[in-house]
């Protein structure tokens, strides 16, 4: 909090930088006496207990973060300060606020910075808790987690948990905040305003997409700008991408890593569909002779593609080129599919996620080669040992209880007074941790303020639920778990 202070004073904000401040000194004040209080209970902490931590930092700790926000700002309801907290720190990026005019510098900066740390404890929690439990997408394969140190193999099993988070965060939070300074010092070099840079760099980085003028169509930097942020979305693929201790018998390279080929593929089909669709549509319109205004298209497809798949949500500048060209209207349906798909595993990324889909397109390309050749005996290959023999089985679960929540979290909006189309919207972009989706997936963007408080916390719970994953909260509620 004492970093959007000194931003709030150096724009001669009094009021802004008071509240940042004074939260921040009661912030330290408070959980200080709460750490002295618990710092010997005599008890090592269970994987149980920290699953409860997770689930608490994603439902309590907003509001802690809320209170700078609704006092700085001041012409809002705490209950939408305290929504506004929850999106950033779970980088769904769902706003209240559709006119960036309305917050100040300090306000977005402290949005962006929320994101960017909600994402980083997600990609420590990857390693600290969801591997060693088998969540979050560990369920399906055997690779350990970032930080994994196959000389300790054998004594995996002692190791506390806390050393952990230790070791995760010694491994990943260098190269977090070396990627998200290397792509706002790219950014700046573009062109880009110094806050918007960093903003746009966090929101990269943390799959939040939180803009502070209202995403890339506004900024400054232009195509060499999406082209940086499009490299640095690749991150969220696969955790290859970012962790070369990955491995657990070999190292593969990238391009041998199931998650980031997968995520390629539909990077150049979705958009090579599209720009397809788009062709067909200016044949109508007699537009084919135009070169220019089909490669801007083209990169406008390509650019939302990817945003969209890692969950960013953001919009390429051309996306509306590419509109226009073909005289058709948005595709929401394809945006809202490539967020469900999701990124990679333990990324910042939500939906489904990539592992899970080849390891069920794996197990479907075998059913039907069994049902050519029944009597075909398949053997394991060397590129799936690293996928558990029930994996296609629980990736299948999970789907299940995505479809399972998506359609409880859409009845629930619906029965709260949402219509069907912008109560499906909203479910899709809370569970899969994109917000953008709501102004971007519907021809009339969905107005999260104007909806009641009784919606406003159905959505802070399914964004939640989307951050979590539903197999943790079935985790959290297995009675096994508690006893161990």
């Amino acid at each position: 909090m004492y970093v959007p202070a000194i931003y709030a004073a150096r724009l001669h904000d009094l009021h802004e930088a008071r509240s940042f401040f004074y939260s921040g000194t009661l912030t330290i004040f408070v959980f200080g006496l709460i750490a002295l209080a618990i710092s010997d209970t005599g008890r090592p902490p269970r994987a149980v207990d920290h699953l409860v931590a997770l689930f608490l930092a994603f439902t309590c700790l907003p509001v802690i973060l809320a209170v700078p926000f609704w006092e700085g700002l001041a012409t809002t309801s705490f209950l939408n300060a305290y929504f506004e907290m929850v999106s950033c720190f779970t980088t769904t990026g769902a706003t209240l606020y559709d006119n960036p005019g309305r917050l100040s510098g300090s306000l977005h900066l402290w949005r962006g910075m929320v994101a960017w740390l909600g994402g980083a404890m997600m990609w420590i929690a990857a390693a600290a808790v969801f591997s060693p439990l088998s969540l979050g997408g560990f369920e399906v394969t055997a690779r350990p987690d970032p930080g994994y140190d196959e000389s300790q193999q054998g004594q995996s099993a002692v190791v506390d948990s806390m050393r952990r988070w230790q070791r995760g965060a010694m491994a990943l939070i260098p190269v977090y905040a070396g990627l998200t300074l290397a792509l706002w010092v790219m950014l700046i070099v573009m062109g880009e305003e110094t806050l918007t840079g960093l903003m746009h760099a966090m929101a990269v980085l943390s799959t939040s997409g939180i803009s502070s003028v209202g995403g890339v169509t506004a900024a400054k930097s232009g195509i060499g700008g999406e082209l940086v942020l499009l490299l640095f979305m690749l991150f969220a693929l696969s955790r290859v991408t970012f962790s070369a201790d990955t491995g657990a018998v070999r190292r593969d390279s990238l391009f041998q890593d199931h998650e980031f080929r997968i995520g390629l593929l539909i990077i150049l089909a979705v958009p090579g569909f599209l720009f397809l669709r788009h062709w067909l549509g200016a044949f109508e319109f007699d537009e084919l002779q135009n070169l220019d205004v089909a490669l801007r298209a083209a990169w406008g497809s390509i650019f939302t593609v990817l945003s969209f798949l890692t969950t960013t949500g953001f919009e390429s500048a051309e996306w509306e080129t590419a509109r226009n060209w073909s005289g058709l209207s948005t595709p929401g349906m394809i945006l809202m599919g490539l967020a469900i798909v999701g990124g990679g595993v333990a990324t910042t990324a939500g939906g489904v996620k990539l592992l899970r889909v080849y390891v069920l397109y794996r197990q479907g390309l075998g059913e039907m080669q069994r049902l050519v050749h029944p009597s075909m005996i398949v053997g394991r290959r060397s590129d799936s040992r690293r996928i558990r023999r029930k994996g296609a089985q629980i990736a299948w679960v999970f789907f299940m209880l995505f479809a399972m929540s998506l359609a409880l979290i859409t009845i629930s909006l619906a029965a709260a007074g949402v219509g069907f189309e912008d109560a499906l919207t909203l479910a899709i972009a809370t569970l899969t941790t994109t917000g953008p989706l709501a102004s971007v997936a519907s021809e009339t963007p969905v107005q999260i303020a104007a909806f009641g408080s009784g919606v406003k916390l159905i959505l802070a719970g399914a964004m939640v639920l989307g951050r979590l994953e539903t197999l943790v909260i079935i985790a959290l509620l297995s009675p096994e778990l508690w006893h161990k």
